[in-house]
């Protein structure tokens, strides 16, 4: 495992894992509501991008690269703020590790349950799109609504290269927006669940290019709720300040891209 590392920390911390810079945007909500904690970082770019590998190679990969970032950082609750990793390997990772583990599942009951004209868009990569899990969840969560799923590969592309300062057109969002709205039901879509933790970092450019306003729904303020249940429950507050944080990579970070993209949650005290 290569390691970025800014220096370890005693303050009550959080590492939280995905296979690229998506789950930047879980790590915002969590700042947010907890400006204290510690945030690390697990990014297994040597297996990037989950979406297209099997479930087969990838179960066991997050166990095991998940566990050891783990050990790495000392952090004290793990959060999987990837929705592949968390549909396929959160009982695993519960049964390997001694800390709690928060898992990101796509926000379907809230956006049943919200929901006005009973249909909602549900924005994925191709393999939450069409993973058993995701069904069973639209079934017992569904509320009754038609879900009318959206596979939508190239957003993650899209988000990583918003975070390198590139500008995100409605030409490059165009087909995106066309599966969602211009299929059948799509006139009736009023909400559209973001369920992979890069699309909530074109939030601005889909509200800004789609056809007519509807509410984008994504689960990382839950997912920040849950992470402080877990403190309380651990009995542990973090100090006014976060500690100096980690960033753990499962191959090199070459063209220091990734420790770029997580500039924003590196802390004054670091060393």
């Amino acid at each position: 495992m290569a390691e970025v590392a800014y220096s370890n920390s005693l303050p009550p911390s959080a590492l939280i894992f995905d296979s690229g810079v998506g789950a930047i945007s879980i790590a915002r909500e969590i700042r947010r509501l907890l400006p204290g904690l510690t945030l690390h970082f697990g990014i297994d770019n040597g297996f990037y991008p989950y979406g297209s590998r099997s479930e087969e190679a990838l179960r066991p990969r997050i166990v095991e690269q998940a566990t050891a970032m783990m050990t790495a950082s000392g952090a004290d609750i793990l959060v999987v703020g990837c929705n592949t990793a968390s549909t396929l390997a959160l009982p695993q990772l519960r049964e390997v590790l001694s800390q709690p583990v928060v898992g990101v599942v796509p926000a379907v009951k809230p956006a049943a349950a919200a929901s006005r004209t009973g249909t909602i868009a549900l924005i994925a990569t191709e393999g939450t799109v069409n993973r058993n899990y995701t069904r069973d969840l639209i079934q017992q969560f569904g509320n009754g609504c038609r879900v009318i799923n959206v596979p939508a590969p190239e957003l993650v592309r899209l988000a990583e290269a918003k975070l390198r300062g590139e500008a995100i057109s409605a030409r490059d969002l165009a087909p995106v927006l066309a599966r969602i709205f211009h299929t059948a039901g799509g006139d009736s879509v009023d909400i559209a669940v973001l369920a992979c933790t890069h699309f909530p970092l074109l939030r601005e450019e889909l509200d800004r290019y789609a056809p007519r306003r509807i509410q984008w729904l994504d689960s990382g303020a839950a997912i920040a709720r849950r992470v402080g249940w877990w403190l309380e429950e651990l009995k542990l507050a973090p100090p006014d300040k976060p500690g100096a944080s980690q960033l753990l990579t499962s191959a090199v970070d070459e063209d220091k891209k990734i420790r770029g993209a997580f500039a924003e949650f590196d802390p004054l005290n670091t060393v």
